[in-house]
């Protein structure tokens, strides 16, 4: 294996957007790699880091490192590949085998916006379209509508609220990846993933849909995240009282923040360094409420077809903790940067520092994917894979792709304690990004380009 059999195996922790996801090893690994040439084919897999006959030196051992995690990065890049249920089975088996999980029937406890629990007999190794699923069935919920709702890992705030922490993914076990943060404040949430309003209309046709949008839109509205102004609320109380649902929502529609999510506060560079921001992510924007360091409060927004592109960093503590440790803590710093369109001449970073800069990333992202597969003409109406897994049917929004991070599970503690978390999108790439004198740029596949980017003139802005 390239290793003295006397010592102990090098083991390499795999992070997915940024939160441990399993420790493998090399040979763990080349089994994959092995199984998808015979799959696919040895000219469609990327080459793969070769054995050593000898000890690998530190300097060996970081090399591989860096080859394994270009390797996770162009398999996933691959449409074929990436979505193979060969390469995502290995990612859930390693999961579950590194929390220790056994495969036995438990019952997993879903959230719904109002509160409701949903809970489901399912196997601890059920992924998550079969929990999604399962949910679904529970709840009466068509077939043909389960695509239009997610299953979400969010914290539990002490208002009741939630924050969110990631879109639950088919490469995870969401019965794993909840039970392995060892804290009852991480919930699993079903929600509705698409940010175009006019999908509510397939949504409100069948009753089971119609009444997730409402208790999704009343939970909203009772957190604060849509606006209503005393008449507005009114008419809302009144809708309620007749059990007017669709009425309900059709009213809410129309007010301010209507569909969009809401992230913790936290700090952005823009106006000016250090100030407080709240962001919300919906109608294919960034809305940011800015308190200015003279404590007034400016509000504004970034439309997703103004920005040329965005990339996410992330300082990863190099040594990563138990396995169960919380995202969010505050020794992992993320950031979502953005250069944006300010006028016809004028591109800006704008920084975001959050814990949530990755869920940040994947809400621009759905939004561009979203809007890319609207002007094509298609739908959402079927979501899911196809039979066999693994092919997205055409003209369906595809998942957000994950960004994958190898670091070693015992590395040389002088290495410097910063990963660049990136991806390249299947649905969006780099628009031939040309240097600038910002000193925020980075290496061009650092980046996630943006197909939805708009040239645009002054009397646009």
């Amino acid at each position: 294996l390239g290793y003295d059999v006397r010592l102990s195996p090098q083991a390499y922790n795999i992070h997915v957007n940024g939160v441990l996801h399993c420790r493998v090893r090399y040979s763990q690994l080349l089994g994959l790699h092995e199984q998808l040439r015979k799959e696919y084919g040895a000219n469609v897999v990327p080459a793969f880091p070769p054995k050593k006959i000898f000890t690998l030196t530190p300097a060996e051992v970081e090399q591989r490192r860096e080859q394994l995690e270009k390797y996770m990065q162009a398999v996933r890049q691959d449409p074929t590949l990436g979505g193979s249920e060969t390469f995502n089975s290995f990612l859930r088996k390693a999961q579950q085998e590194t929390q220790q999980i056994p495969t036995e029937e438990v019952v997993l406890e879903v959230l719904l916006s109002n509160g409701q629990k949903v809970k489901v007999t399912i196997l601890t190794s059920d992924q998550t379209e079969d929990v999604l699923e399962a949910v679904a069935s529970k709840l009466d919920l068509p077939d043909d509508l389960v695509g239009y709702f997610s299953l979400f890992l969010v914290r539990e705030t002490k208002d009741g609220a939630f924050s969110f922490v990631r879109k639950l993914q088919e490469f995870e076990l969401p019965y794993v990846s909840v039970t392995s943060l060892h804290n009852p404040e991480f919930r699993i949430i079903l929600r509705k993933s698409y940010w175009d309003s006019s999908y509510d209309d397939d949504v409100m046709e069948h009753r089971v849909g119609l009444n997730l949008l409402y208790a999704q839109t009343v939970s909203d509205i009772e957190h604060g995240w849509i606006l209503v102004n005393k008449e507005q609320h009114r008419q809302l109380k009144s809708l309620q009282e007749k059990v007017s649902k669709k009425e309900f929502v059709r009213l809410a529609q129309t007010l301010k923040y209507y569909g969009y999510l809401k992230f913790d506060p936290c700090v952005t560079d823009f106006p000016e360094k250090g100030c407080h921001v709240v962001v919300s992510a919906g109608n294919n924007e960034l809305n940011f409420q800015v308190r200015l360091p003279s404590e007034q409060i400016k509000e504004g927004s970034f439309k997703v077809t103004r920005m040329r592109c965005w990339r996410v960093t992330s300082s990863v503590p190099m040594s990563n903790g138990p396995s169960g440790s919380s995202p969010g803590k505050s020794e992992v710093k993320l950031e979502l940067a953005f250069e944006y369109l300010m006028s016809k001449d004028r591109l800006q970073w704008v920084t975001i520092t959050s814990p949530q800069a990755i869920m940040l990333s994947i809400c621009l992202q759905s939004m561009v994917d979203e809007l890319m597969v609207k002007k094509t003409g298609g739908s959402i109406r079927k979501r899911f894979l196809e039979a066999g897994h693994g092919r997205v049917a055409e003209g369906v929004l595809p998942q957000p792709l994950p960004d994958y991070t190898v670091l070693q599970d015992s590395p040389d503690a002088s290495r410097e304690p910063v990963v660049k978390l990136s991806s390249k999108l299947t649905s969006v790439s780099l628009r031939g990004i040309s240097h600038s004198s910002s000193a925020n740029d980075v290496g061009a596949n650092d980046f996630h380009g943006n197909y939805a980017f708009e040239g645009i003139g002054d009397e646009d802005l």
